[in-house]
């Protein structure tokens, strides 16, 4: 087992608005942030977003781990933040970053294309290993997508 490898699972009410082309836009800005901005500091994970929540799992050190996720507390546009887990693991699920926009219709992935999986969740139905397994299952899918 590595030993400081941590697996933070959370999920958060989203707060961003506006118009369907600004959300586009923030849609985009922040799994790109996400991905550059936690790579960075050795955090790996998967993000999942929709037009009422983040959900996201975290890996890495748990020093860096930590770190991001306070960053995330202070994000304004994230609201009420749940954790759902936090555990030392033995390996990374996900070694690379991956996202993933899941929206409840249609309409949601014709929008967000490349970026969209018409599967949709409920949160009220999620613990972290259970929140885990969903973005891991979305993250092999887009894998077998691309190949």
């Amino acid at each position: 087992m590595t030993d400081d490898l941590r697996r933070l699972v959370y999920y958060s009410r989203n707060r961003t608005s506006g118009a369907s082309g600004a959300m586009d836009g923030t849609i985009r800005s922040i799994l790109a942030a996400s991905r550059v901005n936690n790579a960075r500091v050795g955090v790996t994970g998967a993000l999942m977003f929709n037009a009422g929540c983040f959900a996201q799992v975290l890996e890495g050190p748990s020093a860096a781990v930590e770190a991001t996720f306070e960053r995330i507390q202070q994000d304004e546009r994230h609201g009420e933040v749940s954790l759902l887990a936090y555990d030392a693991v033995e390996a990374r699920l996900f070694t690379e970053w991956s996202m993933a926009y899941v929206g409840a219709s249609k309409a949601d992935a014709d929008r967000y294309g490349d970026v969209a999986d018409a599967s949709g969740f409920d949160l009220s139905r999620m613990t972290g290993d259970r929140l885990c397994a969903v973005l891991h299952r979305l993250a092999l899918d887009e894998e077998a997508a691309a190949a």
